[in-house]
């Protein structure tokens, strides 16, 4: 199975991540997405930061409907800090029986060169990178986008960030359009940025 690897802190999770990881499902070669939830980094205190298994619970009930796609916490039991090499290792060693692929936007991809292991990774996995560029801008030409294990999806480009959700939730702002329904349950019944 060729499986596509969304990382993020999911801080909280909304519909863009949720379009982005369902246009990867259906619309590429990879037959599942895993939303990989970052764990928080113990070296570095980040206040607004839910607790790893709240920001597990909300990627699941988020992808509950979505067959193709799995909340993962593979990361939460691996040395901190964790290098995403370290994560394709593991991955590999745990189910060698899959093919796994990473998923990224393209401001990612621009300096992947900086990543510890990046050559190492480029080698052994594909890459599936989406746009967040809005159409108009000037996009820069990497040498990595000529590489043939870098795949460019035209993937929707989704403007919703979670820190500007975070900071509405605060504001006591009504953003429950840009977050799954069960998402917004969720924190609203934890009471959760406020």
């Amino acid at each position: 199975m060729k499986i596509g690897l969304y990382f993020g802190t999911f801080n909280p999770v909304h519909v863009g991540h949720l379009i982005i990881a369902n246009h990867f499902a259906e619309y590429s070669d990879l037959d599942k997405i895993w939303m990989v939830i970052t764990p928080h980094n113990p070296f570095k205190k980040k206040k607004t930061l839910l607790d790893n298994n709240h920001r597990y619970q909300l990627v699941l009930e988020a992808v509950e409907e979505y067959p193709k796609i799995e909340a993962s916490t593979i990361e939460f039991n691996l040395p901190q800090p964790n290098y995403t090499s370290n994560t394709l290792a593991h991955l590999k060693e745990k189910y060698p029986q899959h093919e796994f692929c990473l998923i990224m936007g393209e401001d990612n991809l621009r300096t992947l060169h900086k990543w510890k292991n990046y050559e190492v990774i480029l080698e052994h996995h594909e890459i599936y990178v989406y746009p967040r560029i809005a159409d108009g801008e000037d996009q820069t030409q990497h040498e990595l986008l000529n590489n043939d294990r870098i795949h460019i999806i035209e993937a929707p480009v989704v403007e919703i960030s979670s820190t500007a959700i975070r900071k509405a939730i605060k504001d006591g702002k009504n953003c429950r359009p840009l977050l799954p329904q069960p998402v917004w349950s969720y924190i609203d019944q934890m009471n959760f940025y406020k």
